[in-house]
């Protein structure tokens, strides 16, 4: 004799198992770690702080009238 199999909770369990196949593919494809991102911002931080650090700031809106 079968075992009687409720459809409800079959399609619930088989909906289930596709919406998680979708959600690991797309942790692969677009996912990155919290220590990925963290690294990557102190990266673009230290390359902005660089940047700034040879920057040459001239003051020629504050220039003196009487030269």
């Amino acid at each position: 004799m079968a075992d009687i199999v409720n459809l409800k909770t079959f399609r619930k369990e088989k909906a289930r198992r596709v919406k998680d196949a979708e959600a690991s593919a797309n942790r692969t494809k677009f996912g990155r770690t919290k220590a990925d991102k963290i690294r990557e911002r102190e990266e673009e931080a230290r390359g902005r702080d660089k940047h700034e650090a040879h920057r040459i700031v001239r003051d020629e809106d504050n220039t003196d009238p009487a030269r």
